[in-house]
């Protein structure tokens, strides 16, 4: 029987059939062994076949997945983990203080995103408790990411009625994505209208965020219209990706691309890069060109290490 996977806690799993039945399930032994590289071999939004095994119900078949978004494991840096997959969108929170969120961390799951084809909307929530030296610096990281052709949006999620957010959700499965305590969960409270979802104070001593969800969960806004909560992200470290692909995954670069004298540039010590150029002159974000420096130095570090 195919089901889709809507709610994942490590060795248990929630699965729905079409006509809604809810059944609970582990995965068969044989299925187990023949996971690759992944800590999450099967995830929320995922399609399985289960077939019923000794009164219980087994995961037998994953079904391919039309995308994902995943990122290397912070503890096992060898594994990766896959958030999410079977997504049409995906939003990410952000805040700019109480906590943070680097653009490090933003452009990383930009470029996770972008390489699974999955479109990516930037959600600045928490406006309405910043002074006005956080308000003009969100101005500003938002007048980045428009220019470059992302979708930003400002929210308070504790106070606003997140009309226009409901309708940018509407018939579409949306991973919600973000750090702990940029507030996930009191989004979802919102768009769910309920309070299912426990919600925590930040952390006085640490201005970080506590985890309140531990576990993936797809729930049904209404009729076709899906969001998946998933655990807060501390790091977010990349698949291997091709050094010669990393700029593609940068919009504003590139489109530079075929200025620059050599066809191959990779814009980080070549001459007459037209990329470096534009950062020189302002016209490129100099946060994210030292963002993709930091990214293409991963991947370079890593092939050298690969390769011995």
């Amino acid at each position: 029987m195919k089901v889709l996977v809507i709610k994942a806690t490590g060795s248990w799993y929630t699965v729905e059939s079409p006509l809604g039945d809810i059944y609970n399930c582990r995965i068969k032994g044989k299925f187990r062994l023949d996971n690759i590289k992944s800590t999450s071999p099967i995830v929320v939004g995922d399609y399985v076949d289960v077939i019923s095994e000794d009164s219980s119900w087994m995961i037998a078949k994953l079904y391919d997945r039309k995308n994902k978004i995943e990122r290397r494991s912070v503890n096992l840096s060898k594994q990766l983990h896959i958030i999410a997959s079977n997504i049409d969108q995906a939003f990410l929170l952000i805040t700019l203080s109480y906590p943070e969120t680097t653009t490090g961390f933003i452009d990383r799951f930009l470029v996770s995103a972008k390489a699974n084809n999955v479109e990516v909307i930037l959600l600045f929530n928490k406006y309405d408790i910043y002074n006005e030296s956080i308000l003009q610096k969100q101005k500003e990281l938002i007048n980045i990411y428009e220019n470059i052709g992302y979708r930003c949006c400002i929210i308070s999620a504790l106070h606003d009625k997140l009309d226009e957010i409901r309708e940018i959700l509407k018939g579409k499965n949306t991973l919600i994505s973000g750090h702990s305590g940029v507030g996930k969960s009191t989004f979802i409270n919102n768009i769910l209208n309920t309070k299912k979802i426990i919600t925590k104070p930040i952390s006085d001593s640490h201005h970080q965020g506590q985890h309140t969800t531990t576990f993936s969960q797809l729930y049904r806004v209404d009729l076709g219209t899906t969001i998946i909560d998933t655990p807060g992200i501390k790091g977010f470290g990349l698949v291997d990706l091709d050094l010669k692909k990393i700029d593609s995954y940068f919009p504003e670069i590139f489109q530079l691309k075929p200025d620059c004298k050599f066809y191959n540039c990779i814009h980080k010590n070549e001459p007459s890069c037209r990329v470096k150029l534009k950062v020189k002159e302002g016209l490129i974000s100099s946060s994210r060109y030292n963002n993709y420096l930091a990214m293409l130095d991963e991947e370079e570090s890593r092939y050298r290490k690969n390769s011995y």
